[in-house]
């Protein structure tokens, strides 16, 4: 299958994953596409999969109707209620601010690897002017062609993912939270309760101390109780 094949493909899945991530959320195409600043036909022609969002607009619909990121990123549909997010935040401009963090960094990682504009460009299946005006942030990248150019470049999706911005954090509570509810229900009630957060704090120190560091303290524990 051919690199332009595989993307329309893609887009493809991509919109059946936003269409079945909306549904569940219970919003309207007019509600996502006022949330992120685009019309509600653009949101339409991506849950067609005509065309196909960048990964930042990807990361603010995610957060809109609560879902992870990653989730858009595989392949099977969601069945579980969306988590919320606790605050609005200004989607459009966040969008903006990634769409050049992003360009920046295809433009680091294809420099650090000695790619020039043609050589990826063509690597990836596309026009050199298109390549420069995504690494001008001229553009949104739309997804499945950032996984092309990020799959000759050696580079992971899932690591282009906002971690430090408000849209960062949030993912990676979610992340955490998901985590401690699947805990057992013993250690999550041990967990909870804030007369156990000494012995928490204790169980957190002592797993970043090395070996040697923790065979001292056992081996000073083993003194005093001899």
């Amino acid at each position: 299958m051919d690199r332009q094949r595989a993307r329309l493909l893609r887009a493809k899945k991509i919109g059946v994953l936003l269409l079945n991530a909306r549904e569940l959320a219970g919003k309207s195409r007019r509600q996502v596409a006022e949330a992120i600043g685009v019309k509600t036909s653009k949101i339409g022609s991506y849950e067609r999969g005509s065309q196909a969002p960048s990964l930042p607009e990807l990361e603010a619909i995610a957060y809109f109707l609560g879902f992870p990121p990653e989730h858009f990123l595989g392949d099977e549909l969601a069945s579980d209620a969306p988590m919320p997010p606790t605050k609005p935040l200004p989607l459009p401009r966040l969008i903006a601010l990634r769409q050049r963090i992003l360009a920046a960094t295809l433009r680091r990682e294809r420099e650090s690897t000695g790619f020039s504009v043609g050589r990826l460009a063509r690597a990836a299946g596309l026009s050199a002017g298109r390549l420069r005006a995504y690494e001008a942030a001229e553009k949104p990248i739309p997804l499945p062609e950032l996984e092309s150019i990020a799959e000759v470049l050696g580079l992971r999706i899932a690591n282009l993912l906002d971690s430090d911005g408000p849209l960062g954090e949030w993912r990676i509570k979610i992340h955490q939270i998901a985590a401690f509810l699947e805990l057992p229900p013993e250690l999550r009630d041990f967990i909870s309760k804030p007369v156990n957060r000494p012995y928490i704090e204790l169980a957190q120190r002592l797993s970043e101390m090395s070996a040697e560091k923790l065979r001292a303290v056992a081996e000073g524990l083993l003194e005093i109780t001899l």
